[in-house]
């Protein structure tokens, strides 16, 4: 435990990017109505477990041109 309060201050700025990349794109797929390439519980799926890379791949592959 010890450890995890010592680098706490230095991943925090981690966690809470990973966190807020991760709610954007989620609620950017909920909001639009089409993806580029698959489905949107494939996206739905990729965001959630493959946690900052999810992501960054649905904003730059999933996502739809006209969103």
């Amino acid at each position: 435990m010890e450890v995890l309060q010592e680098h706490l201050p230095i991943l925090l700025p981690f966690i809470l990017a990973e966190v807020g990349l991760m709610v954007f794109a989620l609620v950017h797929l909920l909001k639009h109505p089409n993806v580029r390439v698959g489905n949107k519980m494939i996206w739905l799926l990729i965001i959630l477990f493959l946690q900052f890379l999810g992501p960054i791949l649905y904003f730059v592959i999933g996502r739809d041109e006209n969103s």
